[in-house]
């Protein structure tokens, strides 16, 4: 029997899961296993705001990652998805040409990155730390600031109160502000909100509620109401636009690009393409999409290659649905939030603050770099046989 091509684009939290859980319950004599990422390391996204301020990242190569998994590593940037004829395009950092990679069942994984919403000035001016070469760009016009000038957060979600926290500890002498759409911590618990406004308060970052930014210059930021703050730097934090490939497809995609999955994170228009992360629009508790995060991420690539294995091997599918416990919010090094949620991701009034809910924040973060970092979990592998196509197509 052929070998099932199995191809992963992208190898971000998701990705990276999607295939090690994968290798792990399928059988090597069965599947070809291809994971494809423009870069050799893994990338903790969550932690991009430290890394923005000169902290030095764990480096995480995928090379030691996947050894002795049976995954094999194509280091190149996906360019077109042919979901009709069943084939990825890639290219290389090293060579001008494209190569054509054939597939069986596809897992898409491409991810997100910054949204500039459309704010002239924003795309020439304002700096993006939801890749690592945009937080290595921030790192570096962050240190050659001088004391006294201005960095503006435009945004306040959990990225934009991490990145805001983080640049203010690291850099009292910086005045910091924060520019938030609504109140500062709108979507918190009471006590949610009043501990992210004493961490801010605290830090000396000045908060411009009920801003929106309208323009963005080299030295200033232009708000709704025509009011100017000055901005030697600015970073924008307003949400994420996922990777535009699949919109360029054939697959059922929503407005904004993201594709439309069922419960097993299959595409509801190609059977043999699963969306995980950020790039798929799935359906969590209460019915409401799950948000674009790690939390809702991990998840969907459990759920997507347990329903890979199951149907490649006539198992059970699995039917257990992300839910969600909590959000966790770093507020620099010595403080952090954790707001319960309910299993639909709206806050209840239980909440950790301080240095214990710091340390809460630190064990997830590194939770899911293990997950990544430990493709078999640490449990022991049981790989099952692939069915022949055609008892595949009756279990």
């Amino acid at each position: 029997m052929q070998q099932h091509r199995i191809i992963v684009l992208g190898a971000g939290y998701t990705g990276a899961v999607a295939a090690g859980r994968l290798a792990k319950q399928l059988h090597r004599e069965d599947v070809a296993i291809t994971l494809v990422n423009p870069e050799p390391d893994f990338v903790e996204r969550v932690r991009l705001h430290q890394l923005a301020v000169g902290q030095e990242l764990t480096r995480r190569p995928f090379s030691e990652i996947f050894a002795g998994t049976g995954v094999a590593l194509k280091l190149a940037k996906v360019t077109a998805v042919d979901v009709d004829r069943k084939t990825v395009t890639v290219s290389t950092a090293n060579s001008a040409e494209h190569e054509e990679l054939a597939y069986d069942t596809l897992v898409y994984a491409l991810g997100s990155g910054w949204n500039t919403q459309g704010v002239p000035g924003t795309a020439e001016h304002a700096h993006e730390i939801s890749s690592r070469p945009g937080a290595l760009r921030l790192r570096d016009r962050l240190a050659a600031l001088e004391a006294g000038q201005s960095v503006v957060v435009v945004g306040a979600g959990l990225t934009g109160l991490e990145a805001a926290t983080e640049i203010a500890e690291a850099r009292p002498d910086l005045d910091v502000a924060l520019a938030a759409r609504g109140a500062l911590g709108d979507w918190l618990s009471p006590k949610g909100r009043q501990h992210v406004r004493k961490v801010v308060d605290g830090l000396g970052i000045t908060a411009h509620e009920h801003t929106a930014v309208t323009a963005v210059d080299a030295d200033r930021v232009t708000t709704g109401d025509g009011t100017t703050l000055p901005a030697a730097v600015t970073v924008w934090t307003t949400g994420f636009a996922v990777h535009p490939i699949a919109r360029a497809t054939t697959l059922e995609v929503t407005d904004t690009g993201r594709l439309v999955v069922d419960a097993t994170m299959r595409s509801v228009s190609h059977p043999d393409v699963y969306a995980v992360g950020d790039a798929a629009l799935a359906m969590g508790p209460g019915d409401k999409p799950l948000r674009m995060s790690c939390a809702s991420g991990t998840p969907m690539a459990w759920q997507a290659a347990d329903a890979i294995a199951a149907r490649l091997t006539g198992g059970k599918l699995p039917k257990t649905a992300p839910r969600y416990f909590n959000q966790c919010i770093s507020l620099g090094r010595r403080e952090a939030l954790i707001q319960y949620v309910t299993a639909d991701d709206r806050s209840v009034r239980a909440a950790l603050t301080g240095r214990f809910a710091a340390g809460y924040k630190e064990l997830i973060c590194k939770g899911a770099a293990w997950g990544v970092a430990n493709p078999t979990m640490g449990i022991p592998t049981r790989r099952r046989r692939v069915l022949p196509t055609p008892a595949r197509a009756m279990a």
